[in-house]
């Protein structure tokens, strides 16, 4: 057996698992706990935890052999949450980290001419982490995945590339891919490589040119305040939205509906608005619901605290008074 730095193991004869962080000898390596400290073990009482994909077209079950030397890689991994697509609600996006090397990424979709980060972050070495969870519709109206990765470890490294990768994941692309298998999740996954050429003995250290160097020199100093261009402005404002639930607004002619039935409308034009303001990744809407008995926004109010994924609080006094609520999607 085989352990490289970065590997993550479990210990035969006790709970629990570490990251390899120094090897000792071809018997003995150190292990890094979750709490920081090294502790040595030797080879014969570690079992490798491998989370590589192999992608293979021809195989119908992807297994890893424990024996062999696992290489590098990094994917953009697509789970549907059941085995049989006429059965599939949702799909989770992942980024699967099956390198040694801990990363800084970002995850962004083209929304136009814009890309818009939807995710950020550190993921450590053979880690996963869920980008977004989408229904079908969203590949079809987002197909750009733009991720961008820096590779580091924490003890000597070979010098990596950063990642800039674009997937174009549409529903076409998807049924035209296979589904691979794999320990690591629970359904079958479409999988996209993203990286697997980890440079091992080239140096990728580059020189700054006289060039260079002119134009650093004639940089001025940065403004500290931030400046947001026109354009950019306009576009943040597409992120945002301001739905009036007066009854009025919603109809022309109100008159002999119940208070039950007026109800009914605002709350279903709430809930379709949220919908798809979820669904749209806008970042703010504000729902105009007046002050009066206080039982529709009783009803907002209790809806959202059974939403995932949003926050909310009173609007701006100053633009709403006491009759408007603001719902922050996260």
């Amino acid at each position: 057996m085989k352990l490289r730095i970065g590997d993550k193991v479990r210990f035969l004869n006790e709970t629990g698992d570490g990251i390899v962080s120094r090897i000792k000898d071809k018997q003995t390596v150190f292990v890094e706990m979750q709490d920081g400290f090294e502790i040595p073990y030797l080879v014969s009482q570690l079992v490798p935890i491998h989370t590589e994909l192999i992608i293979d077209k021809n195989a119908d079950n992807i297994e890893l052999n424990p024996d062999d030397q696992t290489n590098d890689a990094i994917y953009l991994i697509i789970e549907p949450d059941h085995e049989l697509l006429s059965l599939v609600n949702d799909y989770k996006i992942y980024l699967f980290n099956a390198s040694s090397y801990n990363i800084l990424f970002s995850y962004s979709i083209k929304d136009e001419n814009y890309f818009q980060t939807l995710k950020h972050g550190e993921l450590g070495a053979f880690q996963k982490i869920i980008l977004k969870q989408v229904k079908m519709p969203f590949f079809k109206e987002y197909s750009y995945h733009k991720i961008e990765c820096l590779f580091y470890k924490n003890t000597h490294f070979k010098t990596q590339l950063p990642l800039a990768e674009i997937v174009n994941v549409s529903p076409k692309s998807l049924a035209e891919s296979k589904l691979l298998k794999h320990d690591e999740f629970k359904f079958p996954v479409y999988a996209f490589l993203l990286k697997e050429e980890f440079l091992v003995q080239e140096n990728i250290d580059q020189e700054l040119s006289l060039i260079d160097i002119a134009k650093l020199k004639s940089v001025k100093e940065f403004n500290s305040r931030v400046r947001i261009s026109k354009s950019n402005k306009d576009y943040l404002k597409l992120l945002e939205k301001e739905v009036d639930l007066h009854i009025t607004e919603l109809i022309e002619n109100p008159e002999g509906l119940s208070n039950f039935e007026m109800l009914n409308i605002q709350l279903e034009k709430f809930e379709n608005e949220l919908d798809d303001a979820i669904y749209k990744n806008m970042k703010k809407i504000i729902f105009i619901h007046g002050v009066g008995n206080g039982r529709l926004k009783q009803e907002i109010v209790s809806r959202l605290n059974k939403t995932k994924g949003v926050t909310f609080h009173d609007a701006s006094y100053k633009d709403y008074g006491f009759g408007a609520t603001q719902v922050n999607i996260l």
